[in-house]
């Protein structure tokens, strides 16, 4: 098992398109086809996005995460975060989401937001054990190479605005319909290996 930095271009697009699939799930609307096309068009175009994988032993994808910089370059966010269905017929990899967090953290200055209980729980088991408490009853997670004390240094992460992004579909069908041909195809196209 290990993870791998998803560099080439077409498969960190089919990467991202399935993790926003798997993350937001079928009844989200806009906000997959939003999530990514503001990470292409702004987060990547600025070197500020990671796609990562936990893959197992014949390295199939088992997860996924997407890292964002923060404004001072000097830490990563798990924005997203998915576990990808295993082969019931093979030795899956238990809870593969939290190995693969686990992993990053012992790598990485690694953030994440817990936005209740359960999943505080889960990062937690994961190896993430400095909490603070964010604003509307978030809960941010620090591993442990990330350099903040407290609330006050803890840098922003880099972001796009997910509504501008929908406003811009609205106005822009073509922008529209390329994105969504490119969510499509990094679907189709998900590699069964990395």
């Amino acid at each position: 098992m290990r993870v791998v930095h998803i560099k080439n271009p077409q498969q960190r697009e089919a990467c991202l398109a399935r993790l926003c699939a798997e993350a937001y799930g079928q009844e989200a609307g806009l906000r997959p086809l939003a999530t990514f096309a503001g990470t292409l068009g702004v987060l990547v175009k600025q070197e500020a996005a990671r796609v990562l994988a936990l893959v197992d032993n014949h390295s199939r994808p088992v997860a996924l995460a997407l890292l964002v910089l923060d404004e001072l370059g000097s830490s990563m966010t798990v924005m997203l975060l998915a576990e990808l269905d295993q082969d019931p017929q093979q030795a899956g990899v238990a809870r593969p989401a939290e190995r693969l967090v686990a992993e990053l953290a012992l790598k990485a200055p690694l953030r994440v937001d817990a936005r209740d209980a359960e999943q505080e729980a889960r990062f937690r088991e994961a190896g993430i054990t400095r909490w603070l408490d964010g604003k509307a009853g978030v809960r941010i997670g620090l591993g442990p190479k990330h350099p903040a004390t407290s609330l006050e240094d803890l840098p922003r992460a880099l972001t796009f605005d997910e509504a501008a992004v929908i406003q811009s579909f609205k106005r822009d069908r073509q922008q529209f319909d390329d994105y969504k041909a490119r969510f499509i195809r990094g679907l189709e196209t998900f590699p069964a290996t990395l």
